[in-house]
C-alpha cells in the first residue's frame, strides 16, 4: 500500500506560480512512476507530468513543457510540481499518482494504482 498526501493548491492570477507537493509513504520500489494529473469539470483526467524508473526519467505533456517542472526528493519520498506562467486553462483539480511498477506509458491514468485526494488550482484572468 502507498499513501499520498498532497499540498500546495490555491488561487493565483494568470502569469503567477504555484508549487504542488505530494508526500508518499508505505511501500517503495526502484521500478516506479510518480505522476501528476489534472481534471477540470466536464473534462477527462489529463496527464501533466511524471518521473519514473531507476534513472528518474521525466515526461511532460506538450502543453506543460517550458512552464511546469517535476522533481523528486528521494530521501523524503516527495514529488513536486513547480508551475510557472499559469493560465486560466490550467484551472483544475490536480492529483498525484503512484505505481510500484514502471508503466509502458506513464501518461495513462489507468496505469497508476494509488492516488492522492486532489488539490484545487484556480487561475484567474
Amino acid at each position: 500500500q502507498v499513501q499520498l498526501v498532497e499540498s500546495g493548491g490555491g488561487l493565483v492570477q494568470a502569469g503567477g506560480s504555484l508549487r504542488l507537493s505530494c508526500a508518499a509513504s508505505g511501500r517503495t520500489s526502484n521500478n516506479y512512476a510518480l505522476g501528476w494529473f489534472r481534471q477540470a469539470p466536464g473534462k477527462e483526467r489529463e496527464f501533466v507530468a511524471a518521473i519514473s524508473g531507476p534513472g528518474g526519467s521525466i515526461s511532460y505533456a506538450d502543453s506543460m513543457k517550458g512552464r511546469f517542472t517535476i522533481s523528486r526528493e528521494n530521501a523524503k519520498n516527495t514529488v513536486s510540481l513547480q508551475m510557472n506562467s499559469l493560465k486560466p486553462e490550467d484551472t483544475a483539480v490536480y492529483y498525484c499518482a503512484a505505481s510500484l511498477r514502471l508503466p509502458r506509458s506513464v501518461s495513462l491514468p489507468g496505469k497508476y494504482d494509488y492516488w492522492g485526494q486532489g488539490t484545487q488550482v484556480t487561475v484567474s484572468s
